[in-house]
């Protein structure tokens, strides 16, 4: 993996991020294939509509079909039919969030699958063992997210363990061709959080996550951590802000030296009819709606917005019919793929400022208070 930076205004950075499978252009919004497919979409629509990375999940394809399955298949790109690039999680916080039923130990985590309720066990090493079985480009450390809210003592703690578990996978890991990632964690103390990135830098990854956020903490404080963080990490590595994909979370995310995000919000509300617009975001299942024959964004140019209205939209999603969702969720992530396009661009103009106020002024309501980091879909 390579990665340089092209522009910087202020903190804001554009730069290319190249993989065996391909450059990226940053900043970038990773949409997530949980499963191996990312919800509603084929892999020829999300190239389509600009998708240079997509992330999968560990956890969940250790648990089925199984990564032994996939690397006999030829590894996951061959798999699912994805010629670009693919980032895998740890599967850590999936284990710390779907299950009720674990067991924390120095040697790894015990726990009860969601699926079936079968007793398994993920250790640093066998996270290490299924991202290398799955053939991804970029893979993360195995990680303890810290839940929110938690004392300091039960932060650090947990934030030493996260340390020590990376350092194992990094020992453990020997593919060539795969990025391995540390990941910061820390909880919401600033102090812990540099610790853990002064710590993981020593260990000289080729880039760093940022972990433990958009968990439930208040918005502020999640960019107060970024602010604690982003100064200790190296200028010349990529940065990837986890789980985080509330369009104005990213925009804030770029402007704090974030490179890279994932997130399941867009495909996630847009099955419920939440469409994100250069305006704000609207319930397009609203009555309001059933007789407008407009586009979903009059200032959008994909091909939903470019085919059909909110009526048709409303109509699909009000009768259960599978189009609906595929058109809603296209829409959705286009419209955070272009964000990211557009900001890419500002930077480097070196008018990131000016395009960040811009998006506050009309795109802020897009936000949503209520919907954070979520696991999966």
């Amino acid at each position: 993996m390579e990665f340089y930076l092209e522009a910087e205004c202020g903190r804001a950075r554009a730069g290319v991020l190249t993989t065996p499978h391909g450059r990226i252009m940053t900043p970038v919004f990773m949409p997530v294939g949980t499963q191996a497919t990312v919800k509603a979409m084929s892999p020829d629509e999300l190239v389509e509509i600009g998708a240079e990375i997509i992330l999968a999940n560990t956890y969940h394809l250790f648990l089925r079909p199984g990564h032994e399955l996939i690397a006999r298949a030829g590894g996951l790109h061959r798999f699912m039919n994805w010629n670009r690039s693919i980032l895998t999680d740890s599967g850590g916080y999936q284990v710390f969030s779907l299950s009720d039923l674990r067991h924390i130990t120095e040697d790894g985590v015990t726990f009860r699958s969601h699926i079936d309720g079968s007793r398994r066990f993920i250790s640093p090493e066998l996270s290490i063992d299924v991202q290398n079985a799955l053939g991804s480009d970029i893979i993360m450390a195995f990680d303890e997210c810290t839940p929110y809210p938690a004392e300091w003592g039960y932060a650090r703690e947990s934030m030493l363990r996260t340390l020590r578990w990376a350092k194992r996978c990094k020992e453990h890991h020997r593919k060539p061709g795969q990025a391995l990632f540390g990941i910061v964690q820390g909880g919401m103390y600033p102090d812990l959080r540099q610790e853990s990135a002064r710590r993981l830098v020593e260990l000289d990854f080729p880039g760093y996550a940022i972990g433990g956020l958009s968990v439930g903490e208040p918005k502020a404080v999640m960019y107060d951590m970024l602010d604690a963080t982003l100064e200790f990490l190296p200028r010349e590595k990529p940065r990837y802000l986890m789980g985080v994909g509330a369009p104005g979370d990213l925009v804030e995310g770029i402007a704090r030296g974030v490179d890279m995000f994932d997130c399941v919000l867009g495909t996630r509300i847009a099955r419920h009819g939440s469409i994100f617009t250069r305006r704000g975001r609207i319930i397009v299942r609203d009555a309001a709606y059933a007789e407008d024959f407009g586009p979903l964004d009059p200032e959008c140019d994909c091909y939903v917005c470019r085919n059909y209205s909110r009526a048709y939209l409303r109509h699909l999603l009000k009768a259960g019919e599978i189009l609906g969702f595929r058109l809603a969720t296209y829409h959705n992530l286009y419209f955070l793929l272009s964000l990211m396009r557009e900001a890419r661009k500002a930077i480097l103009e070196g008018r990131f400022d000016e395009w960040r106020k811009e998006f506050r002024s009309c795109c802020g309501s897009n936000d949503s208070a209520e919907v954070g980091h979520e696991p999966a879909e």
